[in-house]
């Protein structure tokens, strides 16, 4: 599938497509696992490229799970994120931290109210094609450092979402409750290879194993009680 910005710009309503849902797909393990979960719903996956320090590894990973289930996607510059805000996930910020997700240090990553900004882009791409539901995948180990992933953030983005669209268009976040293992059983039961997905912060050429992220990760696959196909720094 051609990413280019040509093909951006011509982007055209979906018309046929099979589902009403538009997906945040960034690549990770999460938003990859609910686009196998809900491929009948999903009608589009959204990636956007804000730049993080390890967007380039995401986007290959979601345009790839895209590909094999035949889910149109697209790819959406936020490059004023870079520019603009201040977090030590994006290029040119702080070195990325290390430790448990949970850790205090760990805040340094948060790029401030990233999730509304690219929910209300979602939104507006699902009304621009008569779609009724944007969805996102966060989940209950998200909810220490990141504010806009909270249920209380999900429950008044669809309030505003549904308010300020003509058709009344809402937000899925059927992950909000599960933790990251139980996501990962999931996506075992379902086959998704998840050696083809990215999580670490830093964007290296392998996870470096020590941040917040890897962390997580390896404790996911240890709750899920399967193998972790990742390839570690260590």
């Amino acid at each position: 599938m051609s990413n280019s910005n040509d093909d951006k710009a011509k982007f055209s309503p979906l018309g046929g497509a099979r589902g009403d849902s538009v997906l945040i797909l960034s690549g990770g393990v999460d938003s990859v696992t609910m686009l196998y979960d809900y491929k009948e719903q999903i009608a589009l996956a959204l990636t956007f490229d804000y730049g993080s320090k390890h967007n380039k590894k995401e986007i290959a990973f979601a345009q790839y799970h895209c590909q094999q289930l035949g889910i149109p996607q697209i790819i959406i510059p936020l490059s004023f994120m870079q520019q603009y805000f201040k977090s030590s996930l994006l290029e040119g910020g702080e070195d990325i931290p290390e430790g448990s997700y949970d850790d205090e240090n760990m805040k340094s990553t948060v790029v401030p109210f990233r999730n509304g900004i690219m929910l209300a882009i979602a939104a507006g791409i699902a009304e621009s094609n008569g779609l009724k539901h944007v969805m996102m995948a966060n989940h209950s180990g998200d909810h220490a450092i990141y504010p806009d992933c909270r249920p209380q953030f999900a429950e008044a983005m669809s309030q505003a979402i549904s308010a300020g669209t003509y058709d009344g268009i809402t937000l899925l976040a059927p992950y909000t409750d599960l933790t990251k293992g139980d996501i990962v059983k999931r996506g075992i039961a379902l086959g998704i290879d998840y050696s083809k997905t990215w999580s670490c912060y830093k964007g290296g050429d392998k996870h470096c194993g020590k941040c917040g992220t890897c962390t997580e990760r390896k404790e996911a696959f240890l709750m899920a009680g399967a193998p972790d196909p990742t390839v570690y720094e260590e």
